[in-house]
């Protein structure tokens, strides 16, 4: 029998385990930005946590009363994106641009 290093063990568990879990078409890059939920004509603040060229993390007070389709504003970038939210958990939305 080969024994196998405990290093490298779990560094395929840890490539196994980011390959199951990922599901996006693109990977996001982690941010911290100030940003604005906006949809009939109201405004809810909420932190952007990640960010790809098709989609966004979010974190928000509560996503309850927040409707599928948004826009939203990044405002250290001065951009308006339209958004539909993908998926919702206790006080995070995940957005796809479109």
């Amino acid at each position: 029998m080969v024994s196998v290093p405990p290093f490298t063990r779990f560094s395929s568990f840890l490539a196994y385990s980011n390959a199951m879990y990922e599901r996006r078409a693109q990977p996001r890059q982690r941010v911290f930005k100030a940003g604005t939920i906006e949809f009939d004509g109201v405004g809810i603040d909420c932190t952007i946590r990640n960010l790809s060229a098709i989609g966004a993390g979010l974190e928000v007070a509560s996503p309850a009363g927040i409707p599928h389709e948004i826009t939203l504003n990044i405002r250290t970038r001065e951009v308006r994106q339209h958004c539909y939210v993908v998926w919702r958990k206790e006080k995070h939305i995940g957005v796809a641009f479109g």
